[in-house]
């Protein structure tokens, strides 16, 4: 298997790399037959707005051609992705969501061929050392399977439940190795 090199993105970068991104999401994320073009068009409009929110910070990998990609910003609790929640917030983590310290994982994505070799780990590490102190929340579809064994191989603990059908996962409180 050929070298992975992880790389950080500024905004404009990321925004230069959309069409790649979009193919990965595409790979990464193969839907039933005949919907990749609704897919790669829902996320591009998701991309476009994700990629304009404060702090917005994006890791890609490389391999020959994209292979990975991590991103996430900082969310206001009275942002979109709030909206839906239905649950009680531990206190702790309602002063630092009041306080807009939460960043949340928006996507996360590695091609089908390089899975299962620690890139999702290495691009979360990497993108994570600028936000050590703050809440992470990573929000996910209830039928994801392979993002809720990732999140429970990093240890993270579900947050609680979203309309329409998303589950929450919050980062453990102690610093990354």
């Amino acid at each position: 298997m050929a070298e992975v090199f992880l790389r950080r993105l500024s905004r404009w970068q990321a925004e230069q790399q959309r069409e790649s991104v979009a193919n990965l999401y595409v790979e990464a994320y193969r839907g039933r037959a005949g919907a990749e073009y609704s897919d790669r068009q829902g996320f591009l409009r998701r991309f476009e707005h994700d990629v304009q929110q404060p702090d917005f910070d994006m890791v890609v990998a490389d391999s020959a051609g994209l292979v990975g990609c991590l991103y996430g910003y900082r969310a206001a609790r009275d942002s979109d992705w709030w909206a839906g929640f239905r649950g009680i917030l531990p206190a702790g983590i309602e002063e630092q969501t009041a306080s807009g310290r939460v960043f949340l994982l928006s996507e996360l994505m590695v091609a089908p061929a390089q899975r299962g070799a620690g890139i999702a780990t290495r691009m979360r590490t990497l993108l994570l050392t600028r936000h050590t102190a703050d809440v992470v929340v990573a929000v996910i579809k209830q039928h994801d399977t392979q993002g809720r064994e990732v999140l429970q191989a990093w240890d993270w603990t579900k947050l609680g439940e979203f309309d329409p059908a998303k589950e929450g996962w919050l980062r453990p409180p102690s610093p990354l190795p």
